[in-house]
């Protein structure tokens, strides 16, 4: 069976999460502020949680589902945040998605992370399309998206729900000759 990659970034890796993991994840995620600003990530973020999170990633990236990698500081060694793609190989496109601990906000790593996960996913996985998407109330979120040279797409109006308010979810995407050319 095929490991999960390890993507060395300048500042960053991004590499599989192990179960020894989940307590940095459970403190990270566990932040009202994830919660907040994510969809899926509830509060609060219950015992257990971490560690079932993490026993699906070599499934879903073996069964060519997702890849869900940990972004860890190079240097200093301890987990920031996590980052994923999860894909369709039908359709060949995927879909970014990322949280970066509250602590290390502003410091350009999630824009850092996303660019390495996406190269990965046009230059590994052959996809042709990455889209992302964020909660209207957290536009940090479209900021990096913007910085990764995706386009906008759309807004889906009060499309979920989210601790009992309706939210927007706002759409970009990117193409692989569209990276490239932002790349160079």
């Amino acid at each position: 069976m095929k490991e999960l990659p390890t993507i060395q970034l300048e500042r960053l890796t991004l590499r599989p999460f192990d179960l020894k993991d989940a307590p940095v994840v459970k403190e990270l995620a566990g932040d009202p502020y994830i919660a907040e600003t994510t969809l899926y990530i509830p509060h609060p973020y219950e015992y257990g949680m971490a560690e079932e999170w993490i026993k699906t990633h070599a499934v879903n990236y073996h069964e060519g589902r997702s890849l869900e990698l940990a972004i860890v500081h190079t240097v200093e060694q301890h987990i920031i945040g996590a980052i994923c793609v999860g894909y369709n190989r039908k359709f060949d496109h995927g879909e970014l998605a990322y949280w970066i601990g509250k602590a290390y906000k502003n410091n350009g790593y999630c824009t850092e992370a996303a660019r390495g996960i996406i190269s990965y996913a046009f230059e590994q996985l052959e996809l042709n399309r990455v889209y992302a998407r964020y909660l209207g109330k957290n536009p940090a979120s479209g900021k990096v998206m913007e910085k990764l040279g995706m386009k906008y797409e759309g807004t889906l109006r009060q499309h979920v729900k989210k601790c009992g308010k309706y939210e927007d979810l706002i759409y970009y995407g990117l193409l692989k000759n569209e990276f490239y050319l932002e790349t160079k």
